[in-house]
């Protein structure tokens, strides 16, 4: 029988002090892993409904095989998962700044990471997405200037409400037009936010790529019982011969 609370681990970090827990639900009969940083929650293996979103609307977008994928924060690994889920996923590079969340999956502690560190074809990157996004090396730190299919999101609680820092210009246009050159034509960038869908944060995005738009992620909250709304933001690069973002 699982305990019904443990803290894993717990590191400091460059932004705060950082815990990762597993708790058992009596209610609901399962165990629920948890990342914290100082008292707030950053994520949780019970809501994993978008972060799977993100990765499959994201890729629905695209067609044909051999995509090669970013996803910027690897959190628990659902996105991650949800990506090598789709058989047209030829490489994928989770970047992550922060290193106890690499080695929580390397070690097993989160339930995805053996399965993620197993597949050839996912590469866990420790280092700033945000700043790798406004460089021109971009992703791949053994490819300098490789661009992507898709460029998948999920760092933030939302573009307004942000981490930390270092994220602060990212969202605004001359950031968003620095990652969309890490995009190859016709390619797509997705973002996860914990709000309900915002229209002008679309309309930003659309003055920067070539379309955009919103999809609502609405699932039941059982601890709640409700629903609830989140969003994932999609985003496409012009192709080739238009000459859009």
């Amino acid at each position: 029988m699982s305990f019904l609370f443990e803290e894993l681990d717990y590191r400091p970090t460059p932004i705060g002090a950082l815990s990762l827990r597993r708790r058992h639900v009596l209610s609901l009969g399962v165990d629920v892993f948890e990342i914290k940083l100082g008292e707030e929650h950053l994520m949780s293996s019970m809501f994993t409904a978008s972060e799977i979103a993100l990765a499959r609307l994201g890729l629905a977008v695209l067609e044909g095989a051999g995509l090669d994928v970013v996803v910027g924060g690897l959190g628990l690994g659902y996105t991650a998962q949800a990506v090598l889920e789709h058989d047209t996923a030829r490489s994928l590079i989770v970047v992550e700044m922060l290193d106890a969340v690499i080695d929580w999956h390397r070690e097993g502690l989160l339930p995805l990471g053996p399965g993620l560190v197993a597949d050839g074809r996912c590469r866990l990157v420790q280092g700033d997405f945000f700043a790798m996004a406004g460089g021109k090396g971009g992703f791949d730190p053994d490819a300098p200037g490789r661009r992507f299919d898709a460029v998948l999101l999920d760092i933030d609680h939302s573009p307004d409400a942000l981490l930390d820092d270092r994220s602060t210009g990212f969202y605004r246009p001359e950031g968003l037009h620095a990652l969309a050159a890490h995009i190859k034509p016709g390619g797509v960038f997705g973002l996860w936010s914990n709000e309900e869908p915002d229209p002008s944060f679309v309309d930003r995005l659309g003055s920067v790529f070539a379309e955009a738009w919103a999809e609502p992620v609405t699932f039941h909250n059982p601890l709640q019982d409700r629903p609830f709304t989140q969003t994932v933001y999609l985003a496409r690069t012009g192709g080739a011969s238009d000459g859009a973002a």
